[in-house]
This record gives structure tokens, C-alpha cells and sequence, in this order.
């Protein structure tokens, strides 16, 4: 099992920045990719971004150019670098891992983008 905690979400101007964490603990070694899906209301969960345990990231269409994943091993962390943020950005943001038997998530942090 792997579980996850975000942190870092809040409200921001039209513009501006935010960095969100993902601590992972538990089974980490069996992760094969984390990402960061968001879900504004009265809409679908989308994945705006992931990184593989070869390094190698993925974006949506919606965030590429504007958002960046990493990561720090050593931490069991990964981020989500937000920048150009903007009001359609405004959601509850999630950490996901995907292993070969399971996929966590965590329980969401929210990221309001006002202006």
C-alpha cells in the first residue's frame, strides 16, 4: 500500500504561483508513476500531469507550457509547479500512484485562482 499526503494548495491572483507536494510513504518502491489530476466542480477528474519512475513526464494539453512535475527521491516527494495560473485552474488538486497492484490517491488539496 501507498499512501499519499498534498500540501500546498491555497488562493492566488490570476498570474501568479503555487508548488504543490506529494509525500509518498508506505510501499513506495512498487510505484511505477505518481501524477496530479484535478477535479473542478461539477466536472470530471482529468490528469494535468505524471512522472514515470524513468523520469520521463507527461502534461495535458490544458497545463503544458504553464505546469511542471519533479521529483525528489530522496524525499519521496513529488511537485507540482504551477505558474500563468489562472481562474479555469481552480480546483481540488489530487496526487495519484500507479504500481503494479494498486493505485492510491491522496485526499486532495484545493487551489483557487481568482481575477
Amino acid at each position: 500500500q501507498v499512501q499519499l499526503v498534498e500540501s500546498g494548495g491555497g488562493l492566488v491572483q490570476a498570474g501568479g504561483s503555487l508548488r504543490l507536494s506529494c509525500v509518498a510513504s508506505g510501499d513506495t518502491f512498487s510505484i511505477n508513476a505518481i501524477g496530479w489530476s484535478r477535479q473542478a466542480p461539477g466536472k470530471q477528474r482529468e490528469l494535468v500531469a505524471a512522472i514515470r519512475s524513468d523520469g520521463s513526464t507527461d502534461y495535458s494539453d490544458s497545463v503544458k507550457g504553464r505546469f511542471t512535475i519533479s521529483r525528489d527521491n530522496a524525499k519521496n516527494t513529488v511537485y507540482l509547479q504551477m505558474n500563468s495560473l489562472q481562474p479555469e485552474d481552480t480546483a481540488v488538486y489530487y496526487c495519484n500512484a500507479l504500481s503494479s497492484s494498486s493505485h492510491s490517491w491522496g485526499q486532495g488539496t484545493q487551489v483557487t485562482v481568482y481575477g
